[in-house]
């Protein structure tokens, strides 16, 4: 078997069927990354959606007998829709993040994975690879970082020369000892607008960030978002791309090329007040086929409460009320009472004095206390 020859069969493959990057690296344990892994965990850093097991997300032998290399690919997202769609008054709209845009990513990828494993297995029937997507063992940026996919950046994103942060990653484990190639060296330099953009600081310097402040895991969360932060997420319904929009070098980097990445304008920003309504089938029709719902409904509605807080949609009031006093979920009822105590108004006002006298849940009366606070303190000011 030419080796050789295969990988450069294999890269002129890769581009037919629509990879826009590849790279190859070792199998070689992933050392460095262990001990940044433990550092993390032991600093309360970690997310708690990462593989539990440091020691599989840096060993590739535990994930497959005699690894010989691993193969990352990259996919370019777009970073702007074609059509735009306005968030006007009495109409608010929220906004996924990038990388949640167009069908989910998981589908796209894992299809380009199983063409690749098939082309390898067609050449080498004895071949053995696991390939993986996100939700694998193996760091998706680790892997690209050593296979020479781009660097590492200060805000933990992979950059790559061509597309920027905006890429998609994934990764297959062969046993085919295929060459590596070359890391690319950092680009970074001194800039550090990534983490002067972050709107709650998680990104504690240049390529270390608590994951417990981000508001892309925020925003994935299904409790009740502590206060400190919930100003602060804006009109973000999923994810946050404050890191990436502020990076220079993805200036002017917006690409197109796969069709089934192109947002849908009214569900990459969607219409807030409809949100809080939606059943579960109804979710599933307009939002199921994003990245952005594998957590359910309930996080993105109460997401959306947040968002009309930040508005302060007065049109909202009314919708915001059927959820205070309707709603089963008490995260929900507790992000309703808080968001109708900073919208204000007499109607939301006694709302909340109705729901203070027939509410149960103690973490919903507090909340509950929040919202008449806010109106008390809005009141006095005026």
């Amino acid at each position: 078997m030419d080796i050789k020859k295969l990988k450069d069969e294999l890269i002129t493959y890769s581009k037919e069927i629509g990879i826009d990057k590849i790279g190859f690296t070792t199998a070689d344990p992933f050392t460095e990354l262990k001990s940044r892994l433990i550092r993390q965990q032991e600093l309360g850093y970690q997310s708690g959606f990462e593989e539990p097991d440091i020691e599989k997300r840096v060993t590739p032998s535990l994930l497959l007998e005699e690894p010989r290399s691993i193969i990352s690919i990259a996919l370019a997202y777009p970073s702007k829709m074609k059509i735009r769609v306005e968030s006007k008054k009495g109409e608010r709209r929220g906004i996924f993040s990038r990388a949640s845009w167009g069908l989910d990513y998981h589908h796209i990828l894992r299809d380009k994975l199983k063409r690749l494993e098939e082309f390898i297995i067609a050449m080498v029937p004895e071949a053995r690879i696991k390939s993986m997507v996100d939700t694998g063992e193996l760091s998706d940026r680790a892997v690209a970082e050593r296979a020479g996919i781009g660097w590492s950046g200060k805000n933990c994103a992979i950059i790559t020369p061509e597309f920027g942060s905006y890429v998609y990653l994934a990764e297959m484990i062969t046993s085919i000892p295929f060459e590596p190639d070359t890391s690319i060296e950092d680009q970074c330099g001194t800039c550090t607008k990534c983490l002067d953009a972050c709107p709650t600081g998680a990104l504690v310097q240049g390529g270390q960030i608590n994951a417990q402040r981000c508001i892309s895991f925020l925003t994935q969360t299904k409790e009740l978002i502590p206060d400190e932060f919930r100003d602060k997420i804006g009109n973000r319904v999923y994810g946050c791309d404050s890191c990436q929009t502020a990076c220079p070098v993805n200036k002017g980097k917006n690409f197109h090329f796969h069709d089934e990445m192109n947002p849908d304008p009214d569900v990459a920003k969607p219409l807030l007040k409809p949100i809080l309504k939606l059943s579960n089938r109804e979710f599933k029709v307009k939002f199921g086929n994003a990245a952005g719902s594998w957590r359910g409904k309930k996080p993105i509605q109460r997401n959306a409460i947040i968002a009309l807080a930040h508005f302060k949609d007065e049109t909202a009031v009314p919708e915001l009320i059927d959820v205070l006093e309707k709603e089963a979920s008490p995260v929900s009822r507790g992000t309703a009472a808080w968001a109708l105590g900073k919208i204000g108004g007499e109607t939301a006002f006694t709302a909340l004095l109705k729901a203070k006298e027939n509410e149960t849940e103690i973490e919903v009366q507090k909340e509950i206390e929040k919202g008449l606070y806010f109106y008390s303190d809005n009141k006095g000011a005026n």
